[in-house]
């Protein structure tokens, strides 16, 4: 059988599983970067619960979740909005914003740029240099927004993932402060994405936001709080961008199980802090584990995943069929704007599962 080599966004364990003739709990997915100790008891317990609301619609206004937001990132609840995963967003944003020329700071996320486009905009891209470690070049994107252009157009949105994926890296904070005060300057929105926040808190923006109208900051529930599947995000900006967002999505598009769920999440605050912890050391673990592999190149990481290269994009590509043969999936990043076609992107799960993964990637490199 001729295997198929994905190069889409990861986590799609359902192909992978009609392909392969396996059941998904057969798999190791180790291309969707889902937190490895899973969701939350408490959240597991409100999803149960709220089968007893399946004969009502969810709460249009989402309530309760905004409430439990406003007091865990001390903002006002005008000033959250609620999504069907933070993507509902990304989708929603450029038509809320107007956005008619963005600059997106690669390599990073697809879906800026397909959302902008779907929205009749244009794009311009940065892309950070793989000399540096793909650090975030925000000195190019101060002088973009100075300049005022990008290849000639008006900029009036940049897109900026921080901790970045798929490379793991995160923003010099006094950079990132001048591109927030560039923007005010310059009356151009910045669209922040903090989906890995969680693993760099110091890294978060969410204090310049008051003073900052044109500031959007995206959440999402899927990577730290592990629940992918019900899909949850949301985004904190001014209360006039908050409404112009709200009126650009579909009503109850969150449902009550997935509002319930979050919310929960976001209480149980030892849970946060054994992932976070797990993570750090399971990190340094699985680094030292991965720095004997032959032919394979790790990049430094800040997030719950790596980002690996190997010696030319034929063996990239052997070693991803190979791996999926034995029912382990990675994120082929070969098609990323910004990477090199050697590139792959791996989670860092459990102690076990890495194992297992160093285990067979050290013995198909040899």
């Amino acid at each position: 059988m001729a295997l198929k080599v994905s190069a889409q966004h990861g986590g799609n364990v359902y192909a992978a599983a009609r392909e392969l003739k396996r059941s998904i709990d057969s798999l190791l997915d180790f291309s969707a970067s889902i937190n490895p100790l899973g969701p939350s008891p408490h959240a597991v317990r409100a999803l149960k619960q709220s089968i007893a609301l399946i004969g009502h619609y969810p709460d249009p206004d989402c309530a309760a979740l905004k409430t439990a937001l406003a007091s865990h990132l001390s903002m006002p609840r005008a000033s959250i909005t609620v999504g069907n995963g933070s993507s509902e967003l990304i989708y929603a944003l450029p038509r809320a914003l107007n956005t008619r020329h963005a600059l997106i700071v690669g390599p990073t996320f697809s879906s800026y740029a397909s959302s902008v486009k779907l929205a009749g905009g244009a794009c311009s891209f940065l892309y950070a240099c793989r000399t540096e470690n793909y650090r975030p070049p925000l000195e190019q994107v101060l002088r973009s927004i100075r300049a005022g252009r990008r290849k000639g157009r008006p900029i009036d949105t940049v897109f900026l993932c921080n901790p970045n994926s798929p490379t793991g890296q995160v923003c010099d904070i006094p950079l990132l402060t001048e591109v927030i005060h560039a923007v005010m300057r310059a009356g151009v929105w910045l669209v922040l994405d903090e989906t890995f926040i969680e693993y760099c808190p110091g890294q978060s923006m969410l204090k310049h936001l008051p003073a900052c109208s044109q500031l959007v900051i995206l959440r999402s529930f899927t990577k730290f709080y592990a629940l992918p599947g019900i899909r949850v995000g949301y985004a904190v900006a001014s209360r006039q961008v908050t409404a112009d967002l709200q009126r650009h999505l579909p009503a109850w598009s969150v449902n009550s199980a997935a509002q319930s769920a979050a919310a929960a999440a976001l209480r149980d605050r030892k849970h946060a802090e054994r992932s976070f912890t797990y993570m750090v050391d399971a990190r340094k673990l699985f680094l030292r584990q991965l720095s004997g592999v032959r032919g394979v190149t790790m990049l430094p990481t800040h997030c719950n995943f790596l980002l690996l290269e190997f010696a030319s994009a034929p063996i990239r590509f052997a070693m991803i069929r190979s791996l999926r043969r034995e029912g382990i999936l990675v994120r082929d990043c070969s098609n990323v704007p910004g990477l090199t076609p050697r590139s792959i992107r791996v989670a860092i799960r459990s102690r076990a599962d890495n194992h297992r993964f160093v285990s067979a990637i050290k013995r198909l490199a040899s």
